[in-house]
């Protein structure tokens, strides 16, 4: 009946289940696992303790019995990175699960060291280390983010610092364990946390120094990947000048200390002052010599004769008015003579030709009834209707026979 499958009919019991989740995980047998330590108690001799993945979220128990922790040559705490020989043990009565350990060891400085060093090179292959993705710092920020340990001297160092050079600037902390396994995931939610907050303008992670091991926080792929992402621009003020952590190749600025970090943060109020009175110094010493010199310039455009006395100009320019005025009326009336004389003559040429002469001469103009001048005796039948036109007024008149062209006698007409 133990290997029938379970069905709503014949369930298994508890303990057969038990029984087979142990069966199965026994046959893992004893594994190398390397981890951090995250939790290391001793209780009658007997040590348990918890260890994380070094990268992914995943933790297991551990037991270590007295016998065993007899042999371990070397001692243990949280934050040591470990390779442990354990093997599954899966508690019936309990329902969990726990490594008992065989064997216990620290990884070796050269192994984090090589990994430290190929994590490097991958980011930097990548382009989070160049140079061209530094962001300017602020010059004066208003509101500086500050992500370090709670009550931490770090947190005093960076405040009474920047306060000092700066009464008035103001800060954002976001306190984060910087150390143990809760330090990645709080110290990244942080700098998410400020970088998304519109009224910080640069933010410092800071940290009063430590041994290698526990910097190692600031090396963890995702928090320095964090870091590069951030629009804010990012200070890492570690404070360890030996083992350089992967934030400080990707922090837009390497502060060799938090108390350095303040000072290269925020400027100095009293250098700040003595640059400004430098400034307006320099800037009343310039216009000083300006005005010197404009008044010197003016004064020179004063002596020369034009300006001494201003009189002349007007006198000679009265003079060349005079001048030019009469020489304009003579030029005017010599144009208007010649004129006239043209005139005179234009008006005897338009009077002889003009027909009122011709008619003053004894003359007259016949014209037709229709109006049209008469030219020809053929024109004018007998009987026709004439109009003459004299030198003085007209008179109509009446044909009464055509002459000849050639007859010496005028036609007869009636009046």
């Amino acid at each position: 009946m133990t290997d029938a499958p379970a069905t709503v009919e014949t369930p298994w019991p508890v303990a057969l289940l038990s029984g087979k989740i142990r069966g199965y995980i026994e046959r893992l047998g004893m594994v190398w696992v390397e981890g951090e330590i995250t939790q290391w108690g001793a209780s009658g001799g007997n040590v348990y303790g918890k260890l994380k993945d070094l990268s992914e979220d995943a933790t297991v128990s551990f037991t270590i019995w007295s016998s065993v922790r007899a042999k371990l040559t070397a001692d243990f705490k949280a934050g040591d990175r470990v390779v442990a020989l354990v093997k599954p043990n899966f508690w019936v009565k309990g329902g969990t699960l726990t490594m008992q350990a065989f064997e216990m060891r620290h990884v070796g400085l050269g192994d984090l060291l090589e990994r430290l060093e190929r994590l490097r090179k991958q980011l930097a292959s990548e382009g989070l280390f160049d140079a061209s993705r530094k962001k300017r710092l602020p010059f004066l920020p208003h509101c500086i983010g500050l992500i370090t340990g709670k009550d931490s001297d770090a947190e005093k160092d960076v405040i009474r610092n920047a306060q000092l050079r700066w009464p008035a600037v103001n800060f954002r902390v976001a306190h984060a364990a910087v150390q143990g396994d809760r330090a990645v995931g709080e110290v990244t939610s942080a700098i998410q946390r400020l970088d998304a907050d519109p009224e910080v303008d640069v933010i410092i992670v800071a940290r009063g120094g430590g041994d290698f091991q526990n910097l190692l926080t600031f090396s963890d792929e995702g928090l320095v990947r964090a870091a590069a992402a951030c629009r804010t621009p990012l200070v890492s003020a570690i404070g360890h000048e030996a083992d350089r952590p992967l934030l400080d190749d990707v922090a837009d600025l390497r502060a060799s200390t938090p108390t350095d970090a303040a000072k290269r943060v925020v400027p100095d109020v009293s250098d700040e002052l003595n640059r400004v009175q430098q400034a307006r110094a320099r800037l009343s010493s310039r216009l000083t010599g300006i005005l010197s010199s404009e008044i010197d310039r003016i004064s020179q455009l004063r002596s020369r004769p034009a300006l001494v006395d201003p009189r002349w100009i007007i006198d000679s320019r009265s003079e060349d008015l005079t001048r030019y005025v009469a020489r304009g009326a003579e030029l005017t009336g010599r144009i208007l003579e010649r004129a006239g004389a043209t005139v005179v003559e234009l008006r005897s040429q338009l009077r002889a030709l003009s027909p009122q002469g011709t008619l003053d001469r004894g003359y007259a103009i016949a014209q037709l009834p229709d109006g049209h001048v008469l030219r020809s005796a053929d024109d004018a039948p007998a009987g026709t209707e004439l109009l003459l036109t004299l030198a003085s007024g007209t008179v109509s008149s009446t044909a009464n026979a055509s002459v000849p062209a050639d007859s010496q006698a005028a036609p007869a007409v009636s009046k």
